[in-house]
């Protein structure tokens, strides 16, 4: 399945191995920053709901 990548197959897989890594990274990166700002919203919006209500 794989093609014979001969004398660039080193390079070649550290850079699919980089590519993942940083795919991962900046997944990771964006569900814990959404969670952090679903958080913040639910506290301005309970603190709203305190003053509005």
């Amino acid at each position: 399945m794989m093609p014979e990548l001969g004398k660039y197959a080193g390079v070649v897989l550290w850079s699919y191995a980089a590519t993942i890594a940083l795919l991962v990274l900046v997944v990771g990166w964006s569900l814990w920053r959404g969670a952090q700002v679903k958080r913040q919203l639910r506290e301005v919006e309970a603190r709203q709901g305190k003053n509005h209500g």
